[in-house]
């Protein structure tokens, strides 16, 4: 068993690509829910809904997010009535939202409605969020304390981060499934190129979780989210700068130094200060055929 922890593009990619060189029932991917959030009345799961898209093949290449072949007319006639718009949901995406929201309210858990969306879009991996206890994650900023949607699409992460929490963490439970996969000593826990402080940070800010991986006796490989210094997308190597650290793999590194055994990286990037063992590997993934190879070394390490 491998169990991958990731948030949404980056991890995903990796996740896909390990979907393709795996058997279905031996790779556990555990979704980061820190952004998850009430918007519309709906539940949203925007890292689950990004594993799940692009997993099932269904995902928006062209936006990073959403799903293919996409169309806008709620989100056009919410404009034209005066309601908020600057989270975009696709129709197509949006009967996702609304069911998961239907049920959630019926009383299911949160794994139980991802496992079922899953197998009923034929995806054969499970995908288990972290926690089925709601933890949220919030920012200070220079403009006060933001939830994560809201600082990272409403505001397109304008404002400078001065602090990170995880409202609810302290009292959120691990999930049951990966708790019992880490104690059946898995072949690998593989951390796969998310933002640490916002996709990877969350999951293992749940009590007992980084506690149950650096126990469970098998080797844990991350991937850098950084390459040259700068991050293949998102908001990661800007958010080093704010905390006072210069963004690099090595910076990375050392946020999970307790955990690791492995890291992967580019051959040309810094490894000064890290002290897991060290594979060279490119690892910008383009195509698919970049995420199936860089796969294939994350299951070579293990």
């Amino acid at each position: 068993m491998i169990i991958a922890l990731s948030g949404g593009i980056g991890g995903a990619k990796l996740a896909l690509g390990l979907s393709h060189v795996l058997p279905p029932e031996e790779l556990l991917i555990l979704a980061n829910t820190g952004d998850d959030f009430e918007h519309l009345g709906l539940s949203i799961s925007p890292d689950i809904d990004t594993l799940t898209y692009a997993l099932a093949g269904l995902d928006n290449q062209e936006l990073g997010w959403g799903r293919r072949d996409e169309t806008w007319s709620f989100m056009e006639t919410l404009a034209s009535i005066g309601g908020e718009t600057w989270f975009r949901l696709g129709d197509r995406d949006l009967a996702l939202h609304v069911e998961r929201t239907r049920r959630l309210r019926a009383g299911e858990t949160l794994s139980a409605v991802t496992a079922d969306i899953a197998r009923r879009l034929g995806i054969g991996p499970r995908i288990l969020p972290m926690s089925d206890d709601p933890v949220r994650t919030r920012l200070l900023s220079d403009d006060g304390w933001l939830d994560l949607q809201h600082w990272f699409v409403r505001e397109q992460t304008r404002p400078a981060v001065r602090a990170v929490e995880f409202a609810g963490a302290e009292t959120a439970r691990p999930n049951p499934a990966l708790l019992a996969a880490l104690g059946a000593r898995p072949r690998a826990v593989v951390i796969c190129p998310s933002n640490p402080f916002i996709s990877i940070g969350p999951i293992l800010a749940v009590p007992g979780l980084r506690e149950a991986i650096a126990g469970c006796g098998a080797p844990v490989i991350a991937v850098s989210p950084i390459i040259a210094g700068q991050a293949v997308k998102g908001p990661t190597a800007r958010m080093f700068e704010q905390a006072g650290i210069v963004p690099s793999a090595a910076a990375v590194a050392a946020r999970y130094a307790d955990l690791l055994t492995h890291y992967v990286m580019e051959p040309d990037d810094d490894a000064t200060g890290i002290e897991a063992r060290i594979i060279r590997a490119p690892t910008l993934m383009r195509s698919l055929e970049d995420k199936i190879a860089l796969a294939r070394v994350v299951l070579d390490a293990a």
